[in-house]
């Protein structure tokens, strides 16, 4: 089974222009119809193919990313993540194994055929992520680290924007506006839940954001399913919401040996997990395939 790998064979409109009226939008959202396709690779997000992104929260170790890749390789899953540099909460967490990391998560996911995702949060490093990662994430947490989404806008690679836990939509789209200014169009937003008073999840996923979306902008946008819940068991209804609601794809985080994991260990599915959460949502993904 091959997921989210539709071919990219033909350039992309990637001036549709900078979003429509915004001072309007806001008031009078009416639907959009010609929306952006983002070609990473020979792989297409956006459109009826959803794509999934599997990896662990946090690089580990070579063994970890390679069981990983391997894993994720053989279910037909196109992109793997992983952080190899961590923004923490707390200074004495484990803050990632930074370039050497990325150089493991690299290795792995080139040897087994899968792009990389993963997050940068330093300007100066942006030489070092073009080299070797195929989207450069941006974590909730630099949302609106306006010197940091300027200088991915001036590279020639695909973005993924998570949105700040603390953020409004308008503030999300907004923060996209940053990079598509500097002239890169390929930005993928993507929701990972936002702050409120629920306790019994992470963070609250606040699938709106997908829906309204789809009216006020062309970007494709994405649902972030592990960090917007914070656990593992109700991931596979809120992957199907998701997926009802028209997100682009989704991203999971997903480990060896998730009560071993020193990054997020609650959140992450394990492998057999995994595979039970795409038999349950394979329905849903033919669904949008076909309408």
């Amino acid at each position: 089974m091959v997921i989210g790998a539709a071919s990219c064979g033909v350039t992309d409109r990637l001036s549709i222009g900078s979003f429509r009226g915004w001072c309007k939008l806001m008031d009078e959202a009416k639907p959009i119809d010609d929306f952006e396709t983002i070609c990473v690779d020979d792989m297409r997000i956006g459109g009826p193919r959803k794509v999934l992104i599997c990896g662990p929260c946090a690089v580990e170790s070579e063994h970890q990313v390679e069981q990983t890749a391997r894993f994720l390789s053989r279910l037909g899953i196109p992109i793997m993540r992983g952080g190899a540099f961590k923004p923490r909460t707390s200074p004495h967490s484990f803050q990632g194994l930074g370039r050497e990391g990325l150089k493991l998560l690299v290795a792995a996911a080139r040897k087994h055929g899968l792009l990389v995702v993963s997050e940068i949060m330093d300007p100066r490093d942006i030489d070092l992520f073009v080299e070797h990662v195929d989207i450069l994430q941006i974590g909730s947490r630099n949302m609106q680290n306006s010197p940091l989404l300027r200088e991915v806008g001036r590279c020639n690679k695909p973005v993924l924007l998570k949105r700040n836990f603390m953020s409004t939509i308008k503030e999300l789209l907004l923060a996209a506006e940053y990079i598509l200014q500097e002239g890169n169009r390929r930005v993928i937003l993507c929701e990972r839940g936002i702050r409120t008073f629920e306790p019994f999840t992470r963070n609250t996923l606040d699938l709106s954001c997908v829906a309204l979306v789809k009216q006020l902008h062309y970007l494709p946008i994405i649902v972030d399913l592990s960090h917007s819940l914070g656990r593992t068991d109700i991931m596979l209804p809120m992957a199907r919401a998701a997926l009802a609601c028209g997100c682009d794809g989704l991203m999971m985080e997903v480990h060896p040996e998730p009560a071993q994991a020193l990054s997020d260990g609650q959140q992450s599915l394990s492998f057999q997990e995994l595979e039970k959460l795409l038999v349950g949502i394979k329905p849903w993904l033919r669904f949008a395939e076909e309408n």
